[in-house]
């Protein structure tokens, strides 16, 4: 699946003590438009993963093009993410990483399946935040790119960035 590109976001939740957890992912899809459904994937094992099934909520943070560097923190596993980069807390999903998303979608969990070394979350959206126009951040070919536009603007090529 490495030849397939996909956006990238930072599924984050809060623990039942208030602590915020978050993990960079690029397993995540669009399931349902009625009830507006989505699934991601998350490691077993994974502290988010238990915030997330804990609180039964999350937040799917969907980054833009200049957001690399907190994809990159959030996939690194550092302790001190969330000293490090800007966010709120939402009532209804995981903690908004206002500077680094384009959209946010706070979610409920409806169901959880352990497939592998990881666990498919099924989860409802309940709230949508639009912060800027969507210029996602991908990934593919084990490294991050954007849309770049090609002389007819029509036509949208994939850009990898080293």
């Amino acid at each position: 699946m490495v030849g397939f590109p996909t956006g990238v976001s930072v599924v984050t939740a809060q623990a039942r003590d208030g602590r915020p957890w978050g993990m960079t992912c690029t397993s995540l899809c669009s399931v349902a438009p009625d009830p507006p459904s989505l699934l991601v994937c998350l490691r077993r094992g994974s502290p988010t993963l238990d915030a997330v099934l804990e609180s039964s909520a999350l937040a799917v943070n969907l980054l833009h093009r200049n957001a690399r560097s907190t994809a990159e923190l959030f996939a690194s596993g550092a302790p001190d993410r969330f000293e490090r980069i800007p966010w709120v807390a939402a009532p209804d999903g995981g903690p908004h990483l206002v500077d680094a998303a384009h959209t946010i979608a706070d979610c409920a969990v409806s169901a959880g399946h352990e497939v592998g070394d990881h666990v498919v979350v099924m989860a409802e959206i309940v709230g949508i935040t639009s912060l800027r126009t969507p210029a996602p951040l991908l990934y593919g070919m084990r490294r991050y790119g954007t849309w770049a536009e090609d002389d007819d603007t029509s036509f949208l090529s994939y850009d990898f960035i080293s």
